[in-house]
Parts: structure tokens; C-alpha cells; sequence
């Protein structure tokens, strides 16, 4: 029983949900098709590709059209111009989902004693034709044609004549409003539309006798490909492009002439490439009419700038723009404003061997990296290599990366020839450069085009015999002169000794300092320093009984003879005399520090190591010799002081004691009357 019950339910449950399904698809298609009684326009209003917005008492007629259904919207009267995509899209939508509030018969007007007239439909406020072509239509292109009146009394709504002519229907406003707009709503005032990252290449062309200019994009650089061939700057030119993309059409002007505006011999030609497609704006002579710039765009760019004539290539419309004047001054100046500054283009870590030439230099100076003790300073001959400084390397190596033109005066260009003559090279110096540098780089992966990158490159900097001696550059394989910045020179030292590895000698782990001497040479019996740990005993506790200044001098001392550094060689052979102040002067000082070392039978190896110091000049600096290392060289600034501690500052009077002013006697006390 409970079974049949069961099922009973069951089945009616399932028939009221198929009742409900069936009524609701009927309810929808009968909302449906009220919703479509209402509609105004039927399938007319459907790929159009042609609008036409006339106005009463106006002759002006707005013309827009298109060639395609993803074709752009385009004006073709009053003026010839793209058309503000988003504002005709907004109308063909208010025709296609026209609804009308109510509706009623025009010969139910004339039975009332009534006409169009009082609607406002004869003649109509404001007409709208369009057009499907014949490909949409389904045969020949068809033209609808909408009048509208004037508005409601109550509702705010409008009067619209059906294109039969035989109703009126009262619509929202929706429609008036999306036809009743200016001219700036229905037109795009932008003149350039590549995006910066399309853009494929950039053509300038200014006034003859000028040569045309043109950059191209390749990968993530730009290069120019006329006049010259070389490397444009990246970031300049990108902002540029980003310039050009802000540009606006503030005004156009149908009463203007092509000889009065400049622009049957332009000052300037810009063409933008994109992917499949080219845009060029012509720029005429400079007007004198003040543009009404928008507010909102003069706060973007307050930059001084002049309004001129334009139009674009293809289309014949006059129009005036506001070009910012540093944006028309880059563009006149494009083959040396956006020209790459930076002589040298290389990867640092391709770098394997620099090599440097001066006049007067007995053998090159070469660099060379090793992969296994890093980079080296390769002797001449057979002699032995020694160990560069790395960091002073990788700075070398900014320096060439980072080394720019210079103009030599105010007003110049840093780029001085791009072809100069046999004498122009004689004269800036070039037959005898002062500096020669050779990057040899590892093989690297082809560059664009399959072409092989580079694997040498030279540098040749040279002194003009004229204009004042000036700095230039230029590299070996191309024809390019640069001016270069006076101090250049002093930034590329070709001395071995400016390269070595600063670092002597480090301590081997588990060797240690086990005493230290400081002996005038003059006299060695009396030492200002001699100290020796006992067996077991550790410096903090030989160094106790010490004042706190000499116990600090000697702490420095001890780790700057663990770890040996030069500040800068002055020479690499030991000598027995050193120049103090420019004068050959005999060792002041002799440094020992004994050194226990670890020894394979577990007792200790002692050795000595001895520095020959010289006075101190100059105030900051401080000559020490090694006859170990063969070196002579300048202490490092904690060392120097130190040293200062324990040889005068205990002869060191101090600064002078002043005596105390006077004072004055005191007044004697005034009676009082």
C-alpha cells in the first residue's frame, strides 16, 4: 500500500514540475512577443553600415559610414575624419531596441482634427537614415528613414514617426539624446593610434634640404636606417612615440587653404608602422589662432606649446594641433636626439681579455679572465701572471659600458662627424690615440638576421691638435667621431699597478701572529714596540695592561698584517729608498710581525715578515715597502692611523692651550642719592 502511495506522489510531483516547465515557456514566449510588438524598428536597424543625422533648420548634414561589419566608423560629412566608435555604437543600439511606450495612427490624427505638425513631425526636429547594404538586406540595399518630433507634454518622452509614415509612436529620450550631440562627441580627436608596443618603425621627414630619418624596431632595440646606420636610444624614442599618441585635433577647418596653411611643403612628416598598417601626419607652418585646448589635457602637459596646421596623409581634412615645443624640437633633431649616446655595445660578462695601449707604453696591458682564479694581469714575455682586482675590473667595465658623448662647448653636438675626412682624423688625433682598449668577448648567439655577434671591439681615444685640445672617440670599424668629456683619460688608466689584486697576504686558517716589533731604523736598539705571546696566552691578555688608545693602534695593526692590503701600489719593485714629498728618502720604520704557522708534526713553523715603513706625508697617506712581496705601496686608512697612535702620539703636544682672556674689574657700585 505504502508502495502504490509512493509512486502515486512520485508521478504527480512529476507532472506539476512538466505543468509548470510548459506554462513558463509559454509565459516567456508571450512576454516575447509583447516585448517585440513594442518594438519600433524591425530587422532594418540591423548591420547598418551608413547613418545620416539632419537637423531642422540646419543645411550641416552628419554623414557617418563604414566598409564592413568590423570595419571602424568613419565621418564623411561634414568633415572627413574617424568617427567616435563608441558614441555611433551607441546609437545603432538605441535603434535596435527601439520600444515604443504607446502608439497611434496617423489617420486617426486627421479624425481628431489634428496634423504632424503639432507633433512636431512635419517637418521633423531631427531625421535619421540608414542604410543596410545589399549583402545584409537580402537583396537590394535598403534606406530606412526616421523622423523625430518634438517631446511629450507629460513623461518626458518623444514622438517618433514610424518609416511607414503610418504611426507614432512615443519613445524614451534615450535616442534623441545619443543623436543630439556635438561634433567633438561624434568624432575621434586623436591623429595617432599604434599602440607604443606595435609601433614597428618611425620616419621623420623635415623641410628640404633635410634627409629623411627612419628608425626601426629590432626585438627590444631601435637602430636608424637612414641617413646613417647606428643605434637609436630606446627610451627617448619610445617617449616620443608615446608624444605622438597624445596628440590631439583641437579644431577643424574647412575655410582654410593648403597654400595658406603650410602644408603643401610641410616643416615635418611623421609616419608610424605598425603591424599592417601606416599612419602619417603632415605638419604645416604655425597658426596664429589660440586652439581651445580642454582643461583636463592642459594639466596632463603644461609644457610650453605651439598650435600648427595639420592633416593627415590620407585624408584631406585641415585640422590645427598643439604640438608640446620639446616634442617638435626632438623630432627636428631626431638623427642627434635620438640617437644611442653610449659608444660601446657589449655584454660585460662576454668580456674575457681587455687590453689597453697608451703612447709611450713599453708593452700593451692586457686583462684576461680566468675561470679558475678570476681575472689576471698577463705579463709580458713569460713572466709569471698576477692576480687583478676584480671589482676595479668591473668597474673598468661599467666605465667603457657607461661612457658617453660629451659636447665640447654649450650648444654642440656630442656627435661630431659620421664621416670624416683623412685630415679630420689626423686632426682629432687619431694617427696616435692616447688610449687604445680591445674588449675580446666569448662567442655569443647571432644577432637579428642570423648576423654573428661581434667578438672584438676597439676603442680609440684621441687629443685634438685644434679647438683647444679636445677629448675624442671612436671605434675601430666604423666611421663615427664622438666628442668625449675633458676628464675621460684620467678614468682609464693603463698602469698594471692600478689593476693588481689589493690583497697581499691573508693568514692560512690556523696560523696566528705570535708577536710584533716596531723599530725606529735609525734606532733599532731601542724598539717603540716589541711584544711576544707566552705559551697559551692570547693578545687581549698581553694587550691588558696597555692604555686604551695603544691597545686599539695594536689590535688594528695585528689584523692589518693578518690581511695585507694595499691601498695603491706605487711601484712594483722593492727599493731601499722610497720619495717622501717628491724626495728620494731612506726607510723610517721597520715592521715585524712573527708568525706561527701549523707544521705537519704538529709543532708550530715560525717565520717573520717584515714591512719598511716611510714618514708620513701629506696627512693621509703613508708608504710601506715589502721585500717579500717586491712592492712598494700605500697603507690602507685604519693602518695609518694606527701607526700614527704608536710612533708620535705620545711625542704629539696636542692643540696649543690658550690662555684665558681677561676679565674685566668689576664696577664699583653707584650710591644712591
Amino acid at each position: 500500500m505504502r508502495t502504490k502511495v509512493t509512486l502515486v506522489l512520485l508521478f504527480l510531483n512529476v507532472a506539476l514540475l512538466a505543468v509548470i516547465f510548459y506554462a513558463r515557456r509559454e509565459l516567456q514566449a508571450e512576454q516575447e512577443i509583447a516585448r517585440l510588438s513594442k518594438r519600433v524598428l524591425g530587422d532594418e536597424a540591423i548591420g547598418v553600415t551608413a547613418l545620416e543625422i539632419a537637423a531642422a533648420g540646419q543645411a550641416r548634414v552628419i554623414r557617418l559610414e563604414r566598409s564592413g561589419d568590423t570595419a571602424p566608423w568613419e565621418l564623411k560629412a561634414p568633415i572627413n575624419w574617424p568617427a567616435n566608435d563608441f558614441a555611433v555604437r551607441r546609437i545603432i543600439h538605441e535603434l535596435e531596441f527601439l520600444d515604443a511606450e504607446t502608439s497611434f495612427s496617423v489617420q486617426g490624427l486627421e479624425k481628431n482634427g489634428q496634423s504632424l505638425a503639432d507633433y512636431g513631425l512635419k517637418p521633423s526636429r531631427l531625421s535619421l537614415s540608414f542604410t543596410r547594404p545589399a549583402a545584409v538586406a537580402g537583396g537590394p540595399a535598403r534606406t530606412t528613414r526616421l523622423e523625430i518630433g518634438d517631446a511629450t507634454k507629460v513623461g518626458n518622452r518623444l514622438y517618433v514617426l514610424s518609416p511607414d509614415g503610418k504611426k507614432v509612436h512615443v519613445v524614451g529620450r534615450s535616442l534623441a539624446e545619443s543623436l543630439i550631440v556635438g561634433m567633438e562627441d561624434l568624432r575621434t580627436d586623436t591623429l595617432f593610434t599604434i599602440p607604443v608596443f606595435e609601433v614597428r618603425s618611425l620616419g621623420l621627414q623635415n623641410a628640404a634640404p633635410a634627409p629623411r630619418v627612419r628608425l626601426r624596431r629590432d626585438a627590444a632595440r631601435w637602430a636608424f636606417e637612414a641617413p646613417i646606420v647606428t643605434r637609436a636610444n630606446k627610451a627617448p624614442t619610445e617617449v616620443v612615440i608615446s608624444g605622438l599618441n597624445r596628440l590631439r585635433a583641437v579644431d577643424f577647418l574647412n575655410d582654410v587653404s593648403v597654400a595658406d596653411s603650410g602644408l603643401d611643403k610641410p616643416v615635418l612628416r611623421v609616419t608610424v608602422e605598425g603591424n599592417s598598417r601606416r599612419e602619417t601626419l603632415l605638419v604645416g607652418r604655425a597658426s596664429s589662432v589660440k586652439a581651445v585646448v580642454k582643461a583636463e589635457d592642459a594639466k596632463k602637459d603644461p609644457a610650453p606649446s605651439t598650435v600648427y596646421y595639420a592633416r593627415m596623409e590620407d585624408r584631406p581634412q585641415v585640422f590645427l594641433t598643439t604640438i608640446p615645443d620639446s616634442l617638435f624640437d626632438t623630432l627636428r633633431r631626431a638623427q642627434e636626439s635620438l640617437r644611442e649616446p653610449r659608444l660601446l655595445d657589449f655584454d660585460a660578462e662576454r668580456v674575457s681579455a681587455i687590453t689597453l695601449v697608451a703612447p709611450g707604453q713599453p708593452e700593451p696591458l692586457v686583462l684576461r679572465r680566468n675561470d679558475t682564479n678570476g681575472w689576471q694581469i698577463v705579463a709580458a714575455g713569460s713572466g709569471p701572471a698576477l692576480a687583478a682586482d676584480t671589482q676595479l675590473i668591473t668597474h673598468l667595465l661599467q666605465r667603457l659600458a657607461l661612457l658617453s658623448v660629451a659636447p665640447h662647448a654649450p650648444g654642440e653636438s656630442g656627435f661630431l662627424r659620421d664621416a670624416p675626412s683623412d685630415a679630420e682624423i689626423e686632426n682629432f688625433g687619431f694617427n696616435l690615440p692616447q688610449r687604445e682598449i680591445t674588449l675580446t668577448l666569448a662567442p655569443g648567439a647571432p644577432a637579428a638576421g642570423g648576423l654573428a655577434s661581434p667578438t672584438r671591439i676597439t676603442l680609440q681615444v684621441g687629443v685634438s691638435s685644434v679647438q683647444g685640445g679636445g677629448v675624442q672617440a671612436r671605434v675601430l670599424g666604423q666611421s663615427f667621431v664622438y666628442a668625449l668629456a675633458a676628464d675621460t683619460l684620467n678614468g682609464l688608466p693603463v698602469s698594471p699597478l692600478v689593476y693588481r689584486e689589493r690583497t697581499l697576504r691573508t693568514l692560512p686558517e690556523g696560523a696566528r701572529i705570535t708577536g710584533v716589533r716596531l723599530a725606529e731604523n735609525s734606532l733599532p736598539a731601542k724598539p717603540l714596540i716589541e711584544l711576544h705571546l707566552a705559551d697559551g696566552q692570547s693578545w687581549d691578555e698581553a694587550l691588558a695592561a696597555e692604555s686604551e688608545p695603544r691597545r686599539a693602534a695594536l689590535k688594528a695593526v695585528l689584523a692589518g698584517l693578518s690581511t695585507l692590503r694595499a691601498k695603491q701600489f706605487v711601484s712594483d719593485t722593492f727599493t731601499p729608498t722610497t720619495l717622501v714629498d717628491g724626495m728620494p728618502t731612506p726607510w723610517k720604520y721597520t715592521l715585524e710581525a712573527t708568525l706561527a704557522l701549523g707544521g705537519a708534526s704538529g709543532a708550530p713553523l715560525k717565520s717573520v715578515t717584515t714591512l719598511q715603513l716611510a714618514e708620513r706625508s701629506g696627512g693621509g697617506a703613508q708608504l710601506a715597502g715589502s721585500p717579500e712581496f717586491g712592492v712598494v705601496f700605500a697603507v690602507e686608512q685604519t693602518l695609518l692611523d694606527a701607526l700614527w697612535t704608536l710612533t708620535y702620539a705620545e711625542r704629539d703636544p696636542g692643540p696649543p692651550v690658550l690662555a684665558p682672556a681677561p676679565v674685566p674689574p668689576a664696577s664699583s657700585p653707584v650710591a644712591a642719592p
